[in-house]
């Protein structure tokens, strides 16, 4: 990476800077402008219309009071129906920040050989969804003595006076979700992933609804990428690090008994209509009124986002040092909290940000790739040495992993 940083003109480029998320990435990197590489960072941001670009690093520039950013940073017209514009895109930067869409288990099952052969670190869920989860638990078991086997974690979200909503980009990504919900379970079972070994007493999983005494209101099952997130993070690290696997479950409050009401009438329409193309096309156009208000095209104000925040509570379980996982129930808990701003729309560019920070920061610890002459070569000269390179470097990963709090 290091030559590749030397080569190209931009340490980081912004995808999609136009979009409602990319705005609030922009300004972001505007404001960490000096953690980067040398003290300085080369960036440029990218998306169709040169002129909704222009428009942001002029928003980005009256609310940061920052008029250098008009000629300091790079404008790069790019469009994913345009895969030549891509190409000539990522050819510019180091690290590409993709504020257009998730790259996520379809992503990884297609293209992850491809792009180890390139020698390319695609990187999911480097916002929200799913640091504060990922790196919460991975927090929880370096500050637990013995062998942490299980974690839950309940979401809670505080707005102000004025409320709260979520962009309309968020509710869009639910209902192609939701519908393509058999595809998402065809793609895990092609992947082949064998089930994680259960360590100590297994986890006991939630109903659908119930009232969580851990944070006083009712609660559902998280819906988000975050479990299976970590469910791949797990799996990393017991094959490659050899580490004892943890179970997690995830869970979000919804509040009393008024939001309760409202959830369950909006969660028939919305199981209902998503089956059907003309109930997605109305759940797309009408976010606000199927969702009560919750989703909105216009998206949150900036009162809004300044006044709303997140809490993670993650309650852990497990065994004390010289206790045996496989005997016994678990004699030892430890209680994690994780706090942050709003979740969507300045946690969300903060974890991106500084992934990005600590990819240009730290080359020397990401994993590294082998390519398929390499695999080859070392399938060939046998069993013994090549097994202890490999640990070795399973080792490194492992390290890399912990200490970048990024999903490899």
């Amino acid at each position: 990476m290091t030559s590749t940083a030397n080569s190209r003109p931009y340490h980081v480029i912004v995808f999609g800077a136009s979009g409602f998320t990319g705005q609030f990435v922009v300004e972001e990197v505007t404001r960490t402008l000096s953690d980067g590489p040398k003290g300085t960072m080369k960036w440029a941001i990218a998306g169709r219309s040169r002129q909704k670009l222009e428009k942001v690093l002029e928003q980005a520039s009256a609310t940061l009071t920052k008029p250098e950013l008009m000629s300091e940073v790079g404008i790069i017209l790019a469009d994913v129906g345009d895969l030549a514009s891509l190409a000539t895109m990522c050819k510019q930067g180091v690290v590409v920040l993709n504020c257009v869409g998730p790259f996520l288990e379809g992503m990884q099952l297609k293209y992850q050989s491809q792009a180890a052969e390139n020698g390319v670190y695609v990187i999911g869920s480097c916002g929200f969804d799913s640091i504060p989860a990922d790196m919460g638990i991975q927090f929880t078991r370096d500050h637990f003595k013995g062998t942490l086997t299980a974690v839950e974690s309940f979401l809670t979200i505080s707005t102000g006076p004025e409320g709260g909503c979520i962009h309309d980009g968020t509710w869009q990504s639910a209902v192609y979700g939701f519908a393509d919900s058999d595809k998402l379970r065809a793609l895990r079972k092609k992947a082949g992933y064998k089930p994680l070994p259960v360590v100590g007493k297994k986890i006991k999983r939630r109903s659908t609804l119930f009232f969580s005494k851990e944070i006083e209101q009712y609660a559902v099952p998280f819906m988000g990428a975050d479990p299976s997130v970590v469910k791949r993070t797990q799996r990393f690290l017991h094959k490659e690090y050899q580490e004892s696997p943890v179970q997690y479950g995830a869970y979000v409050g919804v509040g009393g008994i008024s939001s309760l009401v409202k959830l369950f009438f909006a969660g028939i329409l919305f199981c209902f209509m998503v089956k059907f193309a003309f109930g997605r096309k109305l759940l797309i156009k009408f976010p606000e009124f199927f969702s009560f208000g919750v989703f909105s095209k216009v998206g949150p104000t900036r009162k809004q986002m300044e006044d709303s925040s997140f809490c993670f509570t993650f309650l852990g379980e497990g065994y004390t040092e010289g206790q045996d996982p496989t005997k016994g129930k678990p004699n030892a808990k430890i209680r994690t909290q994780v706090k942050g701003p709003d979740a969507g729309y300045v946690a969300t560019p903060i974890a991106m940000v500084q992934a990005a920070l600590t990819l240009l920061s730290e080359p020397e610890s990401l994993p590294k790739m082998r390519s398929v002459e390499e695999k080859k070569r070392i399938k060939e000269l046998g069993p013994d040495r090549p097994i202890l390179q490999i640990q070795q470097q399973a080792s490194d990963r492992g390290r890399a992993y912990t200490r970048n709090g990024l999903l490899l």
